[in-house]
């Protein structure tokens, strides 16, 4: 039986309501259906509904405010239905359909656009997603943690140069839940001489887990915050571990306040280019049969698919094999889009799923580039009884890159 997700609706009648200028893609879509294969969201809730077909079928009769031919005819009523938001919000934003569209359209952008009409609308997001817009106007991460702990995974033993190469931004996952990734990361960029800091009480969210359910109110202040502070201290690089992070800091803080003075990369780019000019030593095998997810953020989204296959690929002793649904044709993990907050177990199901994909591979490791990935896949891997191992590329590069006589304590 579906669980009803109590919404306030304004007291407005449909025709006040004015979609943002989506009719293109309305107007392009076939409803031919390609997309409902690939949409995990509706393999754990299959109804047309859910699907990417049955949400533009929607918003068309919201578009024509129930005069379509059909909708006349059955005289229904167009509303901002409770089932309408939580269809909108069961997905994750991973862009599988927009791959598959023969019609091409810009589906996450859509997905976006309309999240952010339903919000202004007072029909949005849910009551998870609230929570997490009030951490962060408080605390400045979606967490609600104290921002004087923000940058306590900080290696105690690395310096933190005052005018670095680089600056290190660890995100909110990696900052209170997954502290091991950038320290982990900070570590291995010190082995190749890159001098570093971090922004500290400074590092506010970069406002991705609000953005993808459709609340931009805070990114002007998260982004201001991380510029202006990244912006004095003279570094000339920003690395992250987080995919979600990159993606924001590097395609969506310039929509909303300006871009950091920084080249933006996400770790595995940044290894790479350190690997290729021999700065960063591989001391260490790393004898394995290992596979790779592509995070939705740094694939589909960013295009980033080479960098972490060719570091691995350059490590001694892996095996690398791909998994069926790869790079573009990646399946999601189910953690994105505030799809996890929202629906935790829908979530766990789908990286279960993933866990399947790699073990059919006969791979021992799990590896990816994001700490929201590893989080989710390392309980998709208990839920389905899995002993394959979800690491981060940042953990592998640590036994890598450790001193000879240092790595087995790695």
């Amino acid at each position: 039986m579906k669980a009803k997700i109590s919404v306030e609706l304004p007291k407005v009648k449909l025709s006040k309501f004015n979609l943002p200028r989506v009719q293109k893609a309305l107007t392009q879509c076939l409803q031919c259906g390609y997309c409902i294969e690939v949409c995990e969201a509706h393999n754990q809730t299959p109804w047309e509904s859910v699907t990417p077909r049955g949400k533009i079928y929607y918003i068309k009769a919201i578009d024509t405010n129930g005069m379509d031919i059909v909708d006349t005819a059955l005289g229904r009523k167009i509303e901002l239905s409770d089932d309408f938001v939580d269809a909108m919000y069961k997905c994750t934003g991973c862009g599988n359909c927009e791959v598959v569209c023969h019609a091409h359209i810009s589906l996450v952008d859509l997905w976006e656009e309309m999240r952010e009409w339903m919000f202004k609308n007072g029909a949005g997001p849910l009551p998870a997603h609230k929570g997490i817009a009030v951490n962060v106007k408080n605390k400045h991460n979606s967490f609600g943690e104290s921002p004087a702990k923000r940058d306590a995974w900080w290696p105690a033993d690395i310096e933190r140069a005052a005018v670095p190469d680089a600056i290190f931004f660890a995100g909110c996952t990696g900052s209170y839940r997954m502290q091991h990734i950038p320290t982990a990361g900070v570590t291995v960029l010190s082995r190749a001489g890159v001098k570093m800091n971090c922004l500290g009480e400074k590092e506010y969210c970069c406002s991705s887990p609000l953005l993808r359910t459709g609340n931009s109110n805070l990114s002007l202040e998260c982004a201001e915050a991380v510029v202006e502070k990244a912006d004095g201290m003279g570094a000339k690089d920003m690395v992250m571990t987080c995919s979600g992070c990159y993606k924001t800091v590097s395609s969506d803080f310039g929509k909303y306040y300006a871009k950091v003075g920084q080249n933006v990369y996400h770790f595995s780019q940044y290894v790479e280019k350190l690997i290729n000019e021999r700065k960063l030593p591989l001391n260490n095998e790393f004898n394995a049969k290992v596979t790779y997810h592509d995070p939705c953020h740094l694939g589909r989204h960013s295009g980033v698919y080479d960098a972490p296959r060719n570091v691995l690929k350059k490590i001694k002793g892996v095996e690398f094999v791909e998994m069926e649904k790869s790079r573009e044709n990646s399946r999601c993990c189910g953690a994105g889009g505030g799809y996890k907050s929202a629906f935790g177990d829908l979530a766990t199901n789908i990286a279960a799923e993933r866990i399947r994909d790699a073990e059919a591979t006969g791979a021992e490791i799990l590896v990816t580039c994001c700490p929201f990935c590893v989080l989710n896949l390392t309980q998709g891997a208990k839920k389905a009884g899995s002993n394959i191992k979800v690491m981060d590329l940042s953990q592998i590069l640590l036994q890598v890159t450790a001193p000879k006589e240092a790595a087995s304590k790695e």
